[in-house]
């Protein structure tokens, strides 16, 4: 049988599309939007690194554009989402909450649920007394618990023995977080946070691990058998034999990617996406800024061979070992990751310092590449309210004389400096 045939550009272009960043927003953000847009994604890994934004809210950004970040807030704590360990720690929409307790429970490895096991056997009377706590005076906090023990926390391995249990109820379940105050999660009793538990029925994991499998290719787009066990940390990596049952079945259709020595895979329901890419009609005119963790640079090989782009977050690496920054945004431009901006927003001098910015190899520094990027800066900084952008070196150097004719230096009676 001959296969669909894509060019590497149709296909990112097809991959941007189901995630929603083929195009710019067409209209004004709404509430609604925002929970489609995780349901589209089907995951929103959160992380707490707020030196731009926390990662979720600008994985939202970057698809909705200006919205008020605490709808993200509001939506967890209306019952929208819930939170659970999936890909890591992430915001799964509410309609999922059967798939992700079945597959924890069962078949799920992950480290924080490894130590919330252990915890269980070890210190099952001190668990039952923090949930009968919270049973009789509601909702909790890490900080309501004082420390005694003299440390400072950072890592389990430094948490205080509440903020343990907590996490380790919470990852077993019997726990859920009925919402977040300033980012910090707040757990609750989890049939108080979602009351139809009592009444939902659990399918099994093998038919959750199946179902993942299918939602990860349709959360791709396009992919390789290879890098689907990646989307929600399914284990183990899939081979094409893997998929040929779907595949029979009409629910994942097989195609040819130019440059892909593997076969690919696209979801049924992108079928009359992947017809528009092969005639050429998907075409990506959206530029923005994307977190580190955006699903588009989850799995790195995948981001090399979607993109070209050896991607590499290197907050969890020794300074010295840097090689692009501390908290490094990928740059999409049109279907492309074309450079990495090491950034900070200074909420309180309004002042948004892009600390470098390099432009990957053979990517031209010509006017129509810096006016957008010009313009998916300037759009960050004004959503995080810092509108004053200031731009430090750059790789090539010219491209930030050029940049820095899109953002004027604001003349200040007395310059607030940034630290």
């Amino acid at each position: 049988m001959a296969w669909p045939a894509l060019s590497l550009d149709q296909a990112r272009c097809l991959h941007l599309h189901a995630q929603g960043l083929l195009v710019p927003p067409a209209r004004p953000a709404t509430p609604r939007a925002l929970r489609d847009c995780i349901r589209r994604m089907q995951l929103l890994q959160i992380d707490t690194i707020h030196v731009v934004a926390r990662s979720p809210y600008l994985v939202l950004f970057a698809r909705l554009g200006d919205y008020p970040s605490q709808w993200l807030d509001q939506a967890l704590a209306r019952g929208h989402l819930f939170e659970t360990w999936a890909h890591e720690a992430c915001f799964a929409p509410m309609q999922d909450l059967a798939l992700h307790r079945s597959y924890n429970q069962a078949r799920r490895q992950h480290w924080g649920l490894a130590r919330a096991r252990r915890e269980d056997a070890a210190l099952r009377g001190r668990l039952d007394a923090l949930l009968a706590h919270i049973a009789a005076e509601g909702p909790v906090r890490s900080a309501d618990f004082a420390r005694t023990d003299g440390g400072s926390g950072g890592g389990w391995w430094g948490w205080k023995d509440e903020k343990r249990w907590l996490e380790s109820l919470f990852a077993m379940g019997e726990l859920m977080v009925a919402r977040r105050d300033n980012f910090q999660r707040v757990y609750d009793l989890a049939h108080r946070v979602a009351p139809q538990l009592a009444d939902l029925s659990l399918p099994s994991a093998d038919a959750v691990h199946l179902q993942f499998i299918e939602q990860g290719i349709l959360a791709l787009g396009v992919t390789q058998a290879r890098w689907v066990h990646d989307y929600f940390r399914i284990k183990p990596r899939l081979k094409d034999a893997d998929l040929a049952p779907l595949r029979d079945s009409g629910r994942v259709l097989q195609v040819q990617v130019e440059g892909w020595t593997q076969p690919a895979y696209v979801h049924a329901y992108h079928l009359r996406a992947l017809r528009r890419a092969e005639r050429g009609a998907l075409q990506a005119t959206h530029t923005s800024l994307l977190s580190p963790f955006d699903p588009v640079v989850w799995d790195r090989e995948r981001a090399a061979a979607m993109f070209g782009f050896d991607y590499r977050i290197e907050c969890y690496t020794p300074e010295h070992r840097r090689v692009y920054g501390y908290f490094v945004l990928p740059v999409l431009d049109r279907g492309q990751l074309v450079a990495r901006l090491d950034a900070k927003a200074h909420r309180v001098q309004g002042v948004f310092e892009v600390k470098a910015l390099h432009l990957e190899p053979g990517v031209p520094a010509d006017a129509p590449r810096v006016e957008a990027i010009a313009g998916a800066i300037a759009r960050c900084a004004q959503w995080h309210g810092t509108p004053d952008v200031r731009i430090a070196p750059t790789r090539p150097r010219a491209l930030g004389t050029a940049l820095r004719r899109h953002f004027p230096a604001r003349r200040r009676a007395n310059p607030v400096p940034i630290p």
